[in-house]
């Protein structure tokens, strides 16, 4: 084991140490990487250290910067070190996460993780909580627990029943919503045609009055009000303490989409972003984003502990079950699963509360700085400033009559020409109906020397592309 763990450090280490350096988009080609990575299946092994030393050779160039500070396209935060370290060792330690028996050390971890994350993300003492592979899963968890305690109201079973003839839940939600919540709804079987979709108001919210006249199409219908806590092009937040109250007359299970929002509650600063969040039913939150430990990690978290776990556990006879510990697999859809909680707990410890609130308020300074910043450039435009992380920049194309969709094709003419030259990394969005360039901070590493390497080499990207 220890020439491949040395060799396999000492990669890592030369690869993170080399982030600066290296380009923040991947500029190996498609083709070119199955070259390298496409070799024949051997009939007899290959010794460890060189399999690791081939692998390293052959992803060069394929891999993109988004551990680094300049990593500004999608909400992508770097993974601090305690985190890193731990997620190295719960490979090492090789544990099925799945229940206590199977790893008493994990389950505890666990459990004394979930304690902790609800006091930073400000949600009730008593909720019950889940560690799953990132906010999907979250999403299909928590609407799981909704699925059940809406439909056990109406006196249907749904685990033994199924849906087949159950009464229909309907889903109210904005048009800014991510795709991953209609996802779950797919895979609950609730189905996407069950949305009612509400448009948002000029800040991005949805409104009290829409939400009210949608809720009172159906008073009687078992109901899922999804609202957003950062939503993923200007970081909006909805009103929770005008909408939920509003809900909550019409016997509505309310669903929070904080994957990275919901961290707004460990800053002084932003907690106001959330006030009311915490009367909702459930919440999903990602690790790997804000709290910046390596993917794949992210949260659910339910008011009614009965629901969540009525939804999630199971019971066979080759298992043994703990009678005072905490068993992961009845609060998750995972049976075989990483040890993510060790990360986590590191992560936590290594910043501590206070860590972590400055983690997210730098992030929100960078973002309005890189921002505030680009759209002074000539040619550029601000459409959104950042009230959390996430703000909009459009590039004009400056040619008397230039039409909508000249400005459309400059944006992504810039967007592509800052990408290629390497220095930092955006994506482009459509907000609108304009194309903008979305800049993301997630990353513990942003600093104000990225900042103003990045607001450079956008200068120069606006000079060359024609």
């Amino acid at each position: 084991m220890k020439a491949s763990l040395e060799t396999a450090a000492s990669e890592a280490i030369a690869f993170l140490e080399g982030l600066e350096q290296m380009p923040v988009r991947a500029t190996a080609g498609l083709a070119d990487l199955r070259g390298r990575l496409r070799r024949p299946l051997v009939a007899e092994g290959i010794p460890a250290e060189r399999v690791l030393r081939d692998l390293v050779a052959d992803v060069q160039g394929g891999l993109n910067g988004s551990a680094g500070g300049r990593f500004f396209g999608w909400v992508i935060g770097g993974s601090v070190p305690a985190a890193i370290g731990a997620d190295w060792l719960a490979s090492a330690w090789d544990q099925n996460a799945a229940s206590y028996s199977t790893s008493p050390a994990a389950a505890v971890v666990e459990e004394v993780a979930g304690e902790w994350l609800k006091s930073l993300l400000g949600l009730p003492s008593a909720a019950s909580f889940a560690l799953v592979t990132g906010c999907q899963m979250a999403h299909l968890t928590c609407l799981a627990a909704a699925r059940h305690a809406l439909l056990d109201q109406r006196g249907w079973d749904v685990e033994t029943r199924g849906l087949f003839s159950a009464p229909v839940i309907r889903v109210i939600s904005s048009s800014h919503r991510h795709g991953s919540v209609d996802r779950a709804l797919r895979m609950l079987g609730i189905g996407t045609n069950q949305i009612t979709e509400i448009p948002v108001g000029a800040e991005g919210r949805l409104d009290a009055g829409l939400l009210e006249s949608a809720l009172n199409d159906g008073p009687g219908a078992p109901t899922v009000v999804v609202l957003q806590a950062g939503d993923l092009n200007i970081g909006a937040f909805d009103s929770f303490a005008d909408l939920i109250p509003i809900a909550k007359q019409y016997r509505a299970w309310v669903h929070i989409d904080g994957a990275f929002g919901l961290w707004a509650a460990a800053s002084p600063r932003l907690r106001r972003c959330l006030s009311g969040a915490e009367m909702a039913d459930s919440w999903a939150a990602d690790g790997h984003k804000w709290l910046n430990v390596p993917y794949d990690c992210g949260y659910a978290f339910v008011a009614d502990e009965s629901a969540h776990r009525s939804a999630m556990a199971t019971r066979v006879n080759y298992i043994s079950y703990a009678s005072e510990a905490r068993d992961e697999g009845d609060w998750n859809p995972e049976w075989s699963r990483r040890a993510r909680g060790f990360p986590t707990y590191a992560a936590i410890r290594q910043l501590g509360g206070t860590g972590i609130a400055k983690l997210v308020e730098n992030c929100c300074d960078h973002a309005l700085d890189l921002v505030t910043r680009i759209g002074r450039l000539p040619g550029a435009e601000v459409l959104f400033t950042p009230t959390l992380n996430q703000g909009l920049v459009r590039f004009i194309d400056r040619r008397e009559g230039a039409a909508p969709a000249d400005h459309d094709r400059r944006t992504d003419a810039v967007i592509e020409a800052i990408c290629a030259g390497g220095e930092a990394l955006f994506s482009g969005t459509t907000w609108r109906g304009k194309r903008a360039m979305r800049v993301s901070v997630c990353s513990w590493q942003t600093s104000a020397s990225d900042v103003e390497c990045t607001v450079e080499c956008v200068a120069r990207a606006l000079e060359a592309v024609v």
